[in-house]
C-alpha cells in the first residue's frame, strides 16, 4: 500500500480555514476540500475496483482538477498530469502510459472516461501493476515535445512540499495566486506547499497582463506570488511593481536564470514593506525544488543557487565520477534528498518499477564557493532551459535531420540557433525548430552557412557557432518598415553588444539613450509604451503601431530635458537672472541613476555606471581638441576632467571655458557613485531599501555641501564643483524611488525645506532664488506628474530637442561667439539674441545628428567585418 501523502492526509485538520479561492463563489475550506477529495476517491473505487490505478487528470487551473488530484492521491492511486487544452500531448500520454481512467473536460463538463487510444486493445486492467510507492507521473518539458515521464513517490511529494513551506515560512495565513500551470512541477509545488502549511490557493483565471490583475490579487487576499523569469518581465511591463498589492509579502522566481536587475527591483520593493523574495532552483526529477536562495543574497551573486532545502544536500562530481571535496570545481552538480524521483518512465511497464535513483545528476556544471554556496558555470549536456522548458540541442538536430536538413544547433537560456547548409529558406528552418522544441518564433533563429565549422578532429566546432547567437534575428517584427528596433538599440549602445533578449534597463541605459530610444519607439509605434524600459527589444518590436491622432503622453523626465537646456541657452544669451537649467539636469541625472542603474549597482556591477560616458566624453573631448588647436596649448585640466576644481583658468588656456563644468562634475559624480557601491554595506542597503539609502545619500551630500566651503574655499567658482551639485542628484535619486504617497510627500517636503537654505547660502539674490525655486517645481513634477500629454505635432520636436540637449549644451555658444560675432555690431540687440538662441539650438541638433550618423557608420563597419550570412526566423 502506498504511503500517505501527508498534505493530503492532513487536509481536514485545518478545518474551516480556506483552502481554495475561486472568483465568484465562497472559499472552499480545508475540511470541505478533504470531503470532496474523499468522495472523488470513492468514485474511483466504484469505477475501477480494487487495487492501485493510474488516473490521468487534465491539469487545468480548476477546483475540479485540484479535487481530482487530491482525491486520487488520498485513495492511494497514482496521478498522471496532462497539459490542459493540448489534444496531441494528451493522446501521446494516453498511448504511452495507458491510464486506467481519464478525468478531463468534455462538452463543457468534467468527466471520468476511458482513454481515447487503442479502443480495441485489451482493457487497462491487463496492464502491469503500479509500484506501491508511486504517487505521481509528471512529464519533463522534453526536447521535441515528447518529454520523459518522471516517477515520483508519495514520500517525495510530501517531503518537498514540507521543505518548501518551511523554508519560505508559509503559514495558514498565506494565500498563493496560482499563475503557473499545474502540470509544471513548479506550479504544482505552489499548490502542495501552501496546502501543507494550512494555507490556501487562489485560482486566478487571469493573466498578469490583465488590467485588473493587481486589484484582483489584493481583493482575493493573496500574499504570495510565484513566477518564472518571463512572468516578472510581464509584470514589469504592466507597472505591477509601482502598485504592489497591500497583501503581497512573498515572491518566488524559478524556471531558469532570472534577470538580476528585475530581482533587485522586486527585492527592494518588497523589503521596503517587510516582504521577501526568493530565487529557487529545481527540476521535475527532484519533484520541484532543490535549493532556495533569498533574493538579497542573490543580488550580488546572480549565478549562485543557494542552500539545499531541508533534508537535501549537494555535491560535485568530476568527469570520472569522483566527489570534489571542499571549495572549487567545476564539476557536475549532484543532489541528494528524499524528494529525488524514483526514476524515469517511457512505457506503462516502467510504472511497476521501484526506486532506482539515489542521487540526481542535474546536468549543471557548478563550483562550490568558500561559504558553501554553489555557483552555476554551465551545462554538462547540450541543453537550453528557456522559460522553464528544457530543450535538447541533439534532439533538435535529429528533428531537422528527419526533414533532410543538415544542421548544428547551439543555444543558451534565451534562444536556440541552427546553423545549416541545406538549400532551404531560414524561415522554414526556424518554423521547424519552434515546432520541434515547443518554442516561440522569438526563441529560435537560423543561419545558413557554406559549410559547418569543424575542429581538427572533424567534429563540429560548436563553440564557434555560439558566436552567432547574439547576432541572430528572431522575430518577424524586426523586418517591419523603417530601421529595425534592434539596430536602434545597437547604434545607441555601441560599442556594447545588444541582443533582442536585452532590455533598456538590463543594458544599464541612461538618460541620454533613454530619449533617443523613446524617439524611435514614438516613430515606430506612434506612442511610447508605458514601462518600455523593462521590456525586451523583441517584445517592443512585436508591438503593433498605435493610432497617430490626438495626443501623445510624454514622460515628465523627458519633457524636462528640453526645458532645462532651453533655460541654459536663454540664460547664457541674455544674462537674465534665470539660472537653474543645469541644476535641473543634475536632478535628472540622479533620477536616471536610480531608475536605470540601481540594479547593476546593487549587484556590484559598477562598470555599467560608466557606460553613459561613451556618449558624453567623445564630443566633449572633440571640443577640448578644438580649443587645443585654436590656442596652440593643451588645456590639461579639461583633459583630466578637473577644470571645475578651481586650479586652472580659461584665460591662461589651462582649461576650456567654465561652460563645460557640467561634463566634469557629471564624470566625477559617476566615479563617486561607483566607488560608494564597491562597498558591500552600501550594496546591501541598496538591495534592502534603495529609497532609504537615497535619504542617507541626501544627508551626506548636505554635509558635503556645508563643509566644502570651509575645507575648499573657491568663492564664486564653488557652484561648479561636485560638493555643490551632488545634493541635486541625491534629490533626483530619492524622487525616482519614492514609490508611495508618504515617500513622495517626504521628498517634496525636504525640497521645500532645503532649497530656500541653498538659495540664501548661494548669495541671496534673485538668480539664486529662481534657480533653487525651480528645483522644487522640477521635483514636484517628477513626483506627481509622471506624464504630460502633448499634441503629436509638438511631441516630435520636443523629443528631438530632448535627445539633442547635450549637444546643444556643448555647442550653443559657438553661434554668438564665433558664427555671429562679425554681425553683432550691425544687428539690433533683440535680433542678435534671438539668433543666438535659435542658432545655438539648431547647431546642437545638427551636431547630434552628425554624431548619430558617425556612430551608425562605425557600428556598420564593425558589423560588416564580423557578420555571417544570417537568416531571420519566422
Amino acid at each position: 500500500m502506498m504511503a500517505a501523502v501527508t498534505f493530503v492526509a492532513d487536509l481536514a485538520r485545518y478545518g474551516a480555514a480556506p483552502a481554495l479561492v475561486v472568483d465568484g463563489q465562497p472559499p472552499i475550506s480545508h475540511a470541505e476540500l478533504a470531503a470532496r477529495a474523499a468522495r472523488f476517491g470513492a468514485g474511483l473505487a466504484a469505477r475501477l475496483g480494487p487495487g492501485k490505478h493510474l488516473v490521468a487528470i487534465e491539469a487545468a487551473a480548476s477546483e475540479h482538477a485540484v479535487v481530482a488530484y487530491l482525491g486520487t492521491l488520498g485513495a492511494g492511486h497514482a496521478v498522471l498530469l496532462l497539459p490542459p487544452d493540448d489534444e496531441v500531448a494528451v493522446a501521446a500520454a494516453e498511448a504511452t502510459y495507458r491510464p486506467d481512467t481519464v478525468f478531463r473536460r468534455a462538452g463543457g463538463r468534467w468527466r471520468l472516461m476511458d482513454g481515447a487510444v487503442d479502443a480495441g486493445a485489451p482493457r487497462r486492467g491487463a496492464d502491469a501493476a503500479l509500484h506501491p510507492d508511486l504517487a505521481l507521473v509528471m512529464t519533463t518539458s522534453g526536447s521535441t515535445g515528447h518529454g520523459k515521464g518522471v516517477r515520483i513517490s508519495a514520500e517525495a511529494l510530501s517531503a518537498n512540499a514540507a521543505a518548501i513551506a518551511a523554508t519560505l515560512g508559509l503559514s495558514r495565513d498565506d494565500r498563493a495566486s496560482l499563475l503557473l500551470p499545474l502540470h509544471y512541477c513548479y506550479g504544482l509545488s505552489v499548490l502542495n506547499a501552501h496546502l501543507a502549511a494550512g494555507g490556501s490557493v487562489h485560482l486566478a483565471g487571469r493573466s498578469v497582463l490583465a488590467p485588473d490583475f493587481a486589484a484582483a490579487f489584493e481583493a482575493a487576499g493573496c500574499t504570495t506570488l510565484a513566477g518564472v523569469p518571463f512572468t516578472f518581465e510581464l509584470l514589469e511591463r504592466t507597472g505591477f511593481r509601482e502598485r504592489l498589492p497591500a497583501t503581497l509579502r512573498l515572491m518566488t522566481v524559478a524556471g531558469g536564470r532570472p534577470d538580476s536587475r528585475i530581482v533587485a527591483r522586486y527585492e527592494a520593493a518588497l523589503a521596503a514593506r517587510g516582504g521577501r523574495m526568493f530565487v529557487m532552483y529545481g527540476q521535475t526529477e527532484a519533484t520541484a525544488r532543490m535549493a532556495i536562495l533569498p533574493a538579497a543574497t542573490a543580488l550580488g551573486r546572480p549565478d549562485c543557487i543557494g542552500e539545499a532545502i531541508p533534508g537535501g544536500s549537494f555535491l560535485l562530481r568530476d568527469d570520472a565520477g569522483r566527489v570534489i571535496d571542499g571549495p572549487g570545481g567545476p564539476g557536475e552538480l549532484v543532489y541528494r534528498g528524499p524528494n529525488v524521483m524514483m526514476g524515469y518512465a517511457e512505457i506503462r511497464a516502467d510504472l511497476a518499477r521501484g526506486a532506482e535513483v539515489e542521487e540526481l545528476a542535474t546536468g549543471d556544471l557548478a563550483c562550490r564557493e568558500p561559504d558553501g554556496l554553489y555557483r552555476l558555470v554551465g551545462r554538462r549536456r547540450r541543453i537550453s532551459k528557456i522559460a522553464g522548458v528544457r530543450v535538447g540541442h541533439d534532439a533538435l538536430e535529429a528533428a531537422l535531420a528527419e526533414r533532410g536538413i543538415a544542421a548544428a544547433v547551439v543555444g543558451d537560456d534565451a534562444r536556440v540557433l541552427a546553423a545549416y547548409t541545406t538549400d532551404v529558406a531560414p524561415a522554414e528552418v526556424t518554423a521547424l525548430l519552434a515546432a520541434a522544441g515547443r518554442l516561440t518564433g522569438a526563441q529560435v533563429a537560423a543561419i545558413r552557412l557554406g559549410e559547418l565549422p569543424r575542429l581538427a578532429s572533424g567534429k563540429i566546432d560548436y563553440e564557434q557557432l555560439r558566436g552567432h547567437l547574439a547576432a541572430a534575428a528572431t522575430t518577424p517584427a524586426r523586418r517591419a518598415a523603417g530601421e529595425p528596433l534592434l539596430e536602434v538599440y545597437r547604434r545607441s549602445f555601441f560599442p556594447h553588444p545588444v541582443a533582442e533578449s536585452d532590455s533598456f534597463a538590463g543594458l544599464g541605459g541612461d538618460s541620454l539613450r533613454h530619449v533617443e530610444i523613446a524617439m524611435a519607439l514614438e516613430r515606430r509605434l506612434g506612442a511610447v509604451p508605458a514601462g518600455w524600459e523593462a521590456q525586451t527589444v523583441a517584445a517592443l518590436a512585436a508591438q503593433a503601431p498605435a493610432g497617430r491622432g490626438g495626443r501623445m503622453p510624454v514622460p515628465t523626465e523627458i519633457l524636462l530635458r528640453p526645458l532645462a537646456i532651453l533655460l541654459v541657452v536663454i540664460q547664457h544669451a541674455t544674462l537674465w537672472p534665470v539660472p537653474g537649467g543645469a541644476a535641473a539636469m543634475m536632478v535628472l541625472i540622479g533620477f536616471g541613476l536610480a531608475r536605470f542603474q540601481l540594479p547593476s549597482l546593487a549587484a556590484g556591477d559598477v562598470g555599467r555606471v560608466f557606460r553613459p560616458l561613451a556618449l558624453v566624453l567623445p564630443p566633449y573631448f572633440a571640443i577640448v581638441a578644438a580649443y587645443t588647436l585654436a590656442w596652440g596649448e593643451v588645456p590639461w585640466a579639461s583633459v583630466f576632467l578637473t577644470g571645475n576644481f578651481g586650479l586652472a583658468d580659461p584665460v591662461h588656456h589651462s582649461m576650456v571655458p567654465y561652460l563645460y563644468w557640467f561634463v566634469e562634475a557629471y564624470a566625477q559624480l559617476l566615479l563617486v557613485v561607483a566607488g560608494l557601491f564597491l562597498v558591500p554595506a552600501v550594496r546591501r542597503a541598496a538591495a534592502a531599501d534603495p529609497f532609504r539609502l537615497g535619504l542617507w545619500l541626501l544627508a551626506g551630500a548636505l554635509l558635503l555641501r556645508a563643509g566644502s566651503e570651509a575645507i575648499w574655499p573657491l568663492g564664486g567658482r564653488a557652484i561648479f564643483t561636485l560638493p555643490h551639485v551632488a545634493l541635486l542628484a541625491a534629490f533626483g535619486w530619492c524622487a525616482a524611488l519614492a514609490g508611495t504617497s508618504r515617500r513622495r510627500l517626504l521628498v517634496l517636503g525636504l525640497a521645500v525645506a532645503v532649497m530656500p537654505v541653498l538659495a540664501y547660502a548661494g548669495g541671496n539674490w534673485t538668480g539664486s532664488w529662481v534657480k533653487f525655486g525651480l528645483q522644487v517645481l522640477v521635483l514636484a513634477a517628477l513626483l506627481y506628474l509622471p506624464q504630460v500629454p502633448l499634441p503629436r505635432r509638438l511631441a516630435a520636436p520636443v523629443l528631438a530637442l530632448a535627445a539633442a540637449g547635450y549637444h546643444v549644451y556643448l555647442v550653443h555658444r559657438f553661434v554668438p561667439e564665433l558664427l555671429l560675432a562679425p554681425l553683432e555690431p550691425q544687428l539690433p540687440h533683440g535680433v542678435f539674441t534671438l539668433l543666438a538662441v535659435t542658432g545655438g539650438v539648431g547647431l546642437g541638433l545638427l551636431a547630434w545628428r552628425a554624431e548619430a550618423r558617425l556612430r551608425a557608420l562605425l557600428r556598420g563597419r564593425r558589423s560588416r567585418a564580423a557578420r555571417p550570412a544570417v537568416g531571420a526566423g519566422a
